[in-house]
């Protein structure tokens, strides 16, 4: 058995597969807020190019990739589908563990498979800049990436909580010739809203979205790119499953368990979803999401419509929130800070075709330290909530006799995190009480907000 399975270029995928074609049931549709109805398109230009909203709402099964994407995703694609022998052996577990290593693009994560396609078509359409914001800074590094490829200036608003612990994040971007402003800011009015009522403030992915696309409306020359959550982005992640099917079919295996991180939803989508077309079509298959205990949107939320940003800028999405308003502490994964889930992800949760589970900071460390001591990746804090996962379906396997093949997504490196690990070799790492209080305080003004609306 190969520890290391290398796909050959020539067998990258050549389209995107979209879910949706294959739903019996699609999510809600997003609405307007100010008249409940229906998002028009006109609404939705105004920050996005055409070829992405008619993404979004395609049922078409395969979207082809444009050959200028492909040819920049072969500086790093295939990315290799890796057996954790070692971290096996660790474990004394009868299981055989696979990981798809997404660390090996240019910005050390998955996001660059997404950043480099919205680069593209926002090009296409004429676009000379772009906004986002970033919560570790994978998405932002890769979006000023993909910009640096098109030509195109890129401003990131970085959660001010990672902005201070990941000042390398900041540096990457910059070197790609990123502007890079902590959020909340005081460069709109957004950012400056909330600084009045909370000076110190953390920021969050909620926060950070309200300034990117305030600043995004503000500009006819400027369009807004998001990491995570719509259904493009999802799409564009495929790839990584699509390429995991292969690659396990040249092995002979195929596995019984799918593990990824959740925070918006689109690294969980990207090696899942092709795995969920079979799951549809009859074949037994479980997904995992993995979240931290203290943003669990899944585990803890509630399905119903919400702003995908703080300051109520984006349609109303029907997904799985702790509501808008709501600002976890500051966990070192930081892309998992997010409110909300992906319309598509809150979907499959609510129809019993994914399952999810929520961790602490400190045992997800623990499940790290465990798999660096023995593959020798460092994984991101991100991926480490997967990896937790992992380990605990290799023991409920094994005291059940059960021998299964485990898949997760590593969804990047941690070298820019080392921060984090410092701080748990020291021992100052520290777990947050789970915000109850304040999560039903933020779920409870939600639904007053909609009971309002309605």
């Amino acid at each position: 058995m190969r520890a290391k399975v290398i796909l050959p270029d020539s067998e990258i995928p050549k389209m995107w597969y979209n879910i949706q074609a294959d739903l019996t049931k699609l999510p809600d549709p997003p609405l307007d807020p100010e008249t409940g109805e229906l998002v028009k398109a006109e609404k939705l230009l105004a920050i996005f190019p055409p070829f992405l909203i008619e993404q979004e709402v395609s049922l078409e099964r395969w979207i082809p990739i444009p050959e200028e994407v492909l040819k920049i995703y072969l500086s790093w694609r295939p990315t290799p589908l890796i057996r954790a022998v070692n971290f096996e052996t660790l474990l004394n577990t009868k299981c055989r563990i696979y990981y798809k290593y997404e660390g090996l693009s240019p910005a050390g994560s998955h996001k660059p498979n997404t950043a480099i396609a919205q680069a593209y078509y926002n090009k296409k359409a004429g676009i000379k800049r772009l906004t986002t914001e970033t919560g570790a800074g994978q998405w932002g590094s890769a979006l000023c990436l993909g910009a640096m490829f098109f030509g195109i200036e890129a401003t990131v608003y970085m959660v001010r909580v990672s902005y201070n612990q990941k000042p390398y994040r900041r540096f990457l971007m910059e070197t790609w010739g990123g502007k890079v402003i902590p959020s909340p800011s005081r460069n709109t009015a957004s950012g400056r809203a909330i600084l009045e009522s909370d000076p110190d403030s953390p920021g969050s992915l909620g926060i950070a979205i309200s300034e990117a696309i305030e600043e995004a409306i503000s500009r006819d020359d400027t369009n807004y790119c998001l990491g995570s959550v719509l259904n493009h982005v999802l799409l564009h992640q495929t790839i990584i499953g699509l390429e995991a099917k292969k690659q396990m079919e040249m092995i002979g295996e195929y596995p019984d368990i799918i593990i990824g991180c959740c925070g918006g939803g689109s690294n969980l989508a990207g090696i899942s979803f092709p795995f969920i077309f079979d799951k549809i079509a009859g074949r037994n298959v479980r997904i995992i999401a993995t979240e931290p205990t203290v943003c669990p949107t899944l585990t803890k939320g509630v399905y119903t419509y919400d702003f995908g940003d703080t300051s109520m800028l984006t349609p109303l999405l029907k997904m799985y929130t702790v509501g808008h308003d709501f600002i976890p502490p500051g966990i070192y994964a930081g892309g998992l800070r997010y409110h909300g889930d992906a319309p598509l992800v809150s979907l499959l949760y609510n129809e019993g075709i994914i399952e999810a589970v929520a961790y602490q900071q400190t045992e997800i460390f623990d499940a790290s330290m465990k798999f660096i001591r023995s593959e020798g990746i460092i994984p991101a804090p991100e991926s480490s909530h997967a990896i937790k996962a992992v380990i605990d379906e290799c023991r409920l396997a094994d005291e059940e006799g059960k021998e299964k093949v485990i898949l997760f997504n590593l969804s990047g490196h941690g070298l820019f995190d080392l921060s984090a690990y410092d701080a748990y070799l020291s021992g100052t790492l520290e777990d947050f009480i789970y915000p109850e209080e304040k999560i039903k305080e933020s779920i409870a003004r939600l639904e007053y907000l909609n009971k309002c609306r309605q």
